[in-house]
């Protein structure tokens, strides 16, 4: 599989890696993607490496710790073969989804428990989850570079951060990447960070590049459990646009699913995509669209679908 260098200095990434909250799924999650195996689950993390997938990013957030401690388990003996990534930050709230917290203390705390469930002694790039108002994001910054400094973490980066903050961050140390949703039906809170990024040299990781199933051929809402959290996505509402894309590929000899990750994998300033698998023959499929490069007059179409 193609590679790409992560940023202006990070490692370099397959153009595809293993997206691991559908694993992590678990009714304590308010996240729920329907019922998950554990042993589907280890062996999609074996079927993506074997596949050729070199990296696997994952959170504490993803059912509370089971996503991590499902990689860990999966990568017992072949630790070496992949890239870790994880997060920091997001924590339980009781009748909430859960709340951000990135003080320092919690930062150290979280990473922590991440290397004692992926059964490491470093990961590879250690992300900032999400937005934490309250705590200035100096502060948080400074605590992921001392994990560098001390040899548990490799590289830094930020997932769903504004422009602001992403500025601020990289003012006080470089930011390797920064990691957004990006598909063809939904796109980051804040675009300006898809033009920031490359401009400072920081490379871009998109979430969702299969809109969390809608674009896979044969996905149907209506047969998921019926507290699977996509049947209230309001992508549901882009059903027509869904039937645009999918005769757009197939007038082309091509899947949906090669059309949603090569799109992604085309937009500037995008290193890799993070795509999501519940089971070996969904993990499997990680190289699908990653040998097709869409042309301008491929895109300018698809803009104007």
């Amino acid at each position: 599989m193609e590679r790409r260098r992560l940023g202006a200095a990070g490692p370099e990434l397959t153009v595809t890696g293993l997206g691991t909250a559908p694993i992590g799924s678990d009714l304590s999650w308010a996240i729920w993607w329907g019922p998950q195996d554990e042993a589907d689950a280890v062996a999609a993390v074996h079927a993506a490496l074997d596949a050729g997938a070199g990296w696997i990013d994952t959170a504490p957030f993803y059912g509370w710790g089971r996503a991590e401690e499902l990689v860990g388990r999966a990568l017992a003996g072949r630790r070496d073969e992949v890239l870790l990534l994880t997060k920091c930050g997001t924590l339980p709230e009781p009748g909430a989804v859960s709340r951000e917290d990135n003080r320092p203390e919690t930062i150290r705390a979280d990473l922590e428990a991440s290397l004692r469930r992926l059964r490491t002694d470093y990961v590879d790039l250690l992300q900032i989850h999400d937005v934490d108002r309250s705590t200035p994001i100096e502060e948080s910054w400074g605590a992921v570079q001392a994990a560098i400094e001390e040899g548990k973490v490799r590289f830094g980066g930020l997932s769903n951060h504004p422009a602001d903050l992403v500025e601020r961050a990289h003012a006080v140390a470089p930011v390797t990447s920064c990691q957004e949703q990006l598909s063809l039906l939904a796109g980051p809170q804040d675009p300006a960070v898809l033009e920031l990024a490359p401009r400072l040299g920081i490379g871009l990781l998109a979430w969702a590049p299969l809109a969390s199933g809608f674009l896979v051929d044969g996905f149907d809402v209506e047969t998921l459990h019926p507290d699977d959290f996509r049947r209230r996505s309001r992508l549901r509402e882009q059903a027509p646009r869904i039937g645009r894309l999918r005769a757009f590929a197939e007038a082309r000899g091509r899947s949906l699913r090669e059309l949603a990750i090569a799109w992604v994998l085309a937009q500037p300033g995008v290193t890799a995509a993070i795509v999501g698998a519940r089971n070996a023959g969904e993990a499997a499929a990680i190289v699908d669209g990653t040998d097709w490069r869409l042309s301008e007059a491929d895109l300018a179409e698809l803009a104007a679908s």
